[in-house]
């Protein structure tokens, strides 16, 4: 027989639970999460459960009562919030309901005149039972105030009055203050509880942040006259850092900015050969002025690189860097530790591959061979970024390197700086990606670039804000500096909207490469990224010629929305909304009052065009009750974030989209009050 036995009342298929508790089920301070089981009983007596939410130091913080969500099922839900970061934990607890049982017996005996004394006797008892904090098997019960020991103490006076009618004496046991009472203060008889479940809560950033990628190198780099390159400086890049913040964001991240070898340098859009003055990829890391502990001499020292913190830190930035895990041929490492590398038959070191492509500037590590070597190594790189104010790392394809690795370093980190946030830069399998996620990464990069028609970005939206949110925090990106999908091409400035709105609106975090602005959509011929692809070359760019684009406008909307809208912010509740048009997505997102600083619900109605080259038209059909929104006359108010203007909507509303005109909405819910009937309609 099992060690685990199930509590009376039995609690099975708890949620979020990540390999039956082995592992911590992620969750982020200040977000409500769902929790979820099946609870259910022998018989026909009535059951309640309850989600208890335990905090760091093993104090309950919160009991909620859990809801069916799915009846005929027995899917019981209740929403939580922790509220800072930590090692949290969680369970169920399950137990009859004494209570709801008699009301339910009762109404039913005494309607139908049987056992009508019995049935109201009963009733006394058990708010006597209440009142004296008497439950069956639970010693926690305890004892009533004084308060609301006397609204049961009159009930129960009431049910044995036998001077007033049977309906009457019932109704004294039913009452609504006699229902409040039991659901603030439960009989719990028969209390049982499931396992406690870990919960790993992160800080804030680790979920929701707007990232804003640069090439340090590229900041006020320029060409002189005979044709060669002078690099910019990390002092120049600071100077960017203003505009970044104007914009609204709030991560700048760094590609990287360590030295870069010569041996196998690639040229211009990844070509075999460099010539003098091509700078190399900065993922091809090392030479003989450092590794990745070091900065590139051309950008600067130590000293600039902290005033580069110190600044975007006075704009309410933080810095995220590149952490990319290969060597170039020159890297120090090389000759250091030859072991630590990959040697082929013929005595060479192998080069990265992913057949057919060949990356013969970078060299991978090989953890099989020197596994503690290595990982002493690698922690004390990232000690020296943590000391100098990194607080993010973006780590480039942690899927080729062992995940063992990665949940113990993560881990290593976290226990002596639990505020730094680990993103990983995976797309592959969605098993790699998941499991990268629970064993620790705090955000991931997702397929959601390659989701362009309607149905699959719904899906999409659905699966990542319900099925693997407990699994890893997705991060949005239209494009990268790797990623150029064939839509981005052909939409001109209008998909390159449609997307931005959509990675800003869709999820909690979401990224964006700079050059956006300027719609930078021409491929190189055969793949799927950016032609003249600043990964091998200088791309110095004047920001004010962007402007008249309007993209720089947009990201500024956006981004004061996510700032205004904790909707916006967080991760679980999502719904998608039928509209009538195959081009037309909506979607809402929502926190509850329950959670909110204003105590009012936060709800956000988010309309896009798919049609970069059209106009669209059509119907949004809102389920009012679903959302919980009220209205006066069935109808209600919005506003929409992006241009203020103000409309009266209902569960139908009728939107025009265009290329020319606008290519989405983003309405918050106004609270109801008396509406000039159907003003303003859209």
């Amino acid at each position: 027989m099992s060690d685990i036995l199930l509590p009376r009342i039995p609690v099975t298929e708890v949620f979020p639970v990540v390999e039956d508790g082995t592992l911590a089920a992620k969750a982020t301070e200040n977000e409500p999460l769902p929790i979820r089981a099946t609870v259910f009983r022998e018989g026909h007596d009535a059951f309640a459960a309850e989600a208890v939410l335990i905090d760091p130091d093993g104090v309950e913080h919160m009991r909620a009562p859990m809801a069916d969500i799915a009846p005929g099922l027995d899917r019981y839900e209740a929403w939580v919030k922790p509220d800072r970061p930590g090692t949290w934990s969680f369970r169920v607890d399950s137990w009859s309901d004494p209570y709801a049982t008699w009301r339910h017996d009762a109404t039913i005996k005494v309607d139908a005149g049987v056992d009508v004394e019995l049935m109201l006797e009963e009733g006394a008892l058990l708010m006597e039972r209440a009142i004296d904090g008497k439950a069956l098997n639970n010693p926690l019960q305890q004892p009533l105030d004084a308060k609301d020991a006397e609204v049961l103490r009159d009930a129960a006076a009431h049910l044995r009055d036998t001077s007033r009618s049977v309906q009457q004496r019932l109704s004294a046991g039913v009452s609504s203050h006699v229902r409040a009472v039991f659901r603030a203060h439960p009989v719990r008889d028969l209390l049982g509880s499931s396992r406690e479940y870990p919960l790993a809560v992160a800080r804030e950033r680790a979920l929701t942040g707007a990232w804003y990628e640069i090439f340090p190198r590229s900041a006020g780099a320029f060409q002189r006259e005979d044709g060669s390159w002078v690099s910019g400086t990390l002092k120049q890049a600071s100077y960017e850092l203003d505009r970044i913040a104007e914009m609204g964001f709030d991560v700048v991240y760094l590609t990287p900015i360590h030295p870069i070898g010569t041996t196998n340098r690639k040229g211009k859009n990844n070509t075999l050969v460099a010539y003098e003055g091509d700078p190399g990829s900065p993922y091809g890391i090392g030479s003989p002025d450092g590794g990745h502990d070091a900065i590139h001499p051309e950008l600067g020292d130590f000293n600039d690189f902290d005033d580069f913190v110190e600044r975007a830190l006075e704009l309410g930035l933080e810095v995220a860097l590149d952490f990319a895990l290969q060597c170039s041929p020159d890297h120090p490492w090389v000759t250091e530790h030859p072991e630590w590398f990959t040697t082929r038959a013929d005595g060479s070191i192998a080069f990265a591959e992913n057949p057919p492509k060949k990356y013969q500037d970078i060299y991978p590590l090989n953890f099989d061979n020197d596994y503690d070597g290595i990982y002493e190594a690698i922690r004390d790189v990232l000690e020296v970024w943590i000391e100098h104010g990194v607080t993010i790392f973006r780590v480039d394809n942690p899927h080729t390197k062992p995940v063992r690795f990665w949940q113990e370093i993560i881990a290593d980190v976290h226990d002596t700086h639990p505020e730094i946030v680990f993103l990983a830069e995976a797309f592959t399998r969605p098993a790699m990606m998941r499991t990268l996620g629970a064993v620790g990464f705090d955000q991931s990069y997702t397929y959601f670039a390659w989701r362009t028609e309607k149905q699959e970005i719904e899906e999409y939206l659905t699966e990542v804000s319900t099925q693997t949110a407990h699994l890893m925090r997705p991060s949005f990106w239209p494009t990268t500096h790797d990623i150029l999908t064939p839509q981005m091409t052909t939409g001109g400035t209008a998909i390159f909207a449609i997307r931005a709105m959509l990675a800003a609106l869709g999820a909690p975090n979401w990224g964006i490469y700079s050059g956006y602005e300027f719609v930078e959509n021409v491929q190189r011929p055969g793949f799927e990224e950016q032609n003249d692809n600043e990964k091998y070359e200088f791309r110095p760019r004047n920001w004010e010629d962007a402007e008249p684009l309007g993209i720089t406008r947009l990201f500024t909307l956006l981004n004061a929305a996510r700032a205004k809208h904790p909707a916006l912010r967080q991760l679980h509740q999502l719904r998608i909304h039928p509209t009538s048009h195959p081009e037309i997505m909506c979607f809402s997102k929502q926190v509850s009052g329950v959670f909110t600083e204003s105590g009012n619900t936060d709800t956000v109605i988010c309309i896009v065009s798919l049609n970069p080259h059209e106009g669209v038209s059509g119907t949004v059909h809102i389920d009012l009750n679903d959302l919980g929104i009220q209205t006066a006359g069935g109808h209600f108010r919005v506003v929409d974030e992006l241009d203020g203007t103000t409309y009266t909507w209902g569960s139908e509303g009728w939107v025009d989209l265009s290329p020319v005109t606008r290519l989405g909405h983003v309405f918050s819910v106004e609270p109801t009050t008396d509406l000039e009937p159907w003003t303003n309609r859209h």
